[in-house]
């Protein structure tokens, strides 16, 4: 048996410059990190001469069968044709987190499958061929709306630097931050649930008909990349970085009006009046995790004021995804 797990993220600024739409024209950056919430993958033998179905696959429902073109979920569907595998496998996901919560769980799944069925096979991925691999599966044979970080994130885990020319051509760099510097960041770390689960591909399709009236916008997101990494670097005060998300907040929801609603406007408001520096809704919009960052000391406010909501505590620098068990 194989077992294989990989990280979800938190993408903090440049989300959005990261679709080929818009980075074969200007150049993406992402400045992410993977937190300590996986999705789970094992691959094991399967006896099929003993059977009258040939595969079995286990996610939220069990389909048994006969030829690989007959599964229904896609993503299964479609990596078993690249990993050229077409019987005598069983496959199950567990995660610990639902899809469509803006943190990049779908690709997390797609990059955990494939690194187990490539293990199954014997055969060996580096951190960019998975990342790659993903982001074909994806982008070209399930034709989602999906950009090209959370693959990466997945694949390579960390505290990173994403730097996008093409979709083979991405540059990751490991943010040096000391422990301690690590752990004051991580203890600012807010995350809300909004309640509202969208599925990223059809949000994302109207911003990318946008992107040429988008650029100025995007252009300032990307360049808050770089300030971001300058303020945890440089060790100045994280407040400064807080107040940066609001700004990257703020652009975000100029791409388009489907990006946020009266709800997530309300729950945004709460968390500043709790006393939160700032704060972004996590992934393309539309619903999921709202993240805030703020002092240690008013998170116990926060707290409060999200009482009859879910709060998810995390760790950051997670690795990449990884066989766990063969």
């Amino acid at each position: 048996m194989i077992i294989s797990r990989a990280p979800v993220r938190i993408s903090f600024f440049g989300g959005g410059t990261d679709y080929p739409e818009y980075f074969l024209k200007e150049g993406g950056a992402v400045l992410a990190t993977a937190i300590d919430k996986f999705s789970y993958v094992t691959a094991s033998p399967f006896l099929s001469h003993l059977f009258d179905y040939s595969i079995r696959v286990s996610y939220r429902k069990v389909e048994l069968a006969k030829d690989v073109n007959d599964i229904e979920h896609s993503v299964f569907r479609e990596c078993l044709n690249v990993c050229g595998l077409e019987k005598d496998i069983e496959l199950h996901n567990v995660a610990d987190l639902p899809a469509f919560t803006g943190l990049g769980s779908s690709s997390t799944f797609t990059v955990s499958l494939l690194h187990a069925l490539h293990s199954f096979k014997g055969e060996f991925l580096t951190p960019y061929e998975l990342a790659y691999e993903a982001i074909h599966v994806e982008r070209h044979l399930l034709k989602e709306n999906v950009g090209c970080q959370d693959q990466v994130m997945a694949a390579f885990g960390g505290f990173n630097l994403l730097e996008f020319r093409t979709e083979t051509d991405i540059s990751v760099t490991r943010i040096p931050l000391s422990p301690q510097r690590l752990s004051e960041f991580e203890q600012c770390l807010f995350l809300v649930f909004t309640g509202i689960t969208r599925k990223a591909s059809e949000v994302v399709a109207k911003q990318l008909q946008r992107v040429d009236q988008n650029t100025k916008a995007l252009r300032s997101m990307r360049s808050m990349v770089y300030e971001g990494l300058e303020i945890l670097t440089s060790g100045r005060p994280l407040r400064e970085f807080g107040e940066l998300l609001h700004r990257a907040w703020v652009a975000k929801r100029s791409l388009d009006d489907g990006i946020s609603n009266s709800e997530i406007n309300h729950i945004y408001r709460c968390g500043l009046e709790a006393g939160a520096w700032g704060g972004k809704l996590l992934g393309a919009g539309g619903g999921g995790f709202m993240l805030f960052l703020a002092d240690p000391n008013v998170h116990a406010n926060l707290r409060e004021i999200f009482a009859d909501r879910q709060i998810l505590p995390v760790k950051v620098n997670a690795g990449g995804s990884q066989i766990i068990f063969s």
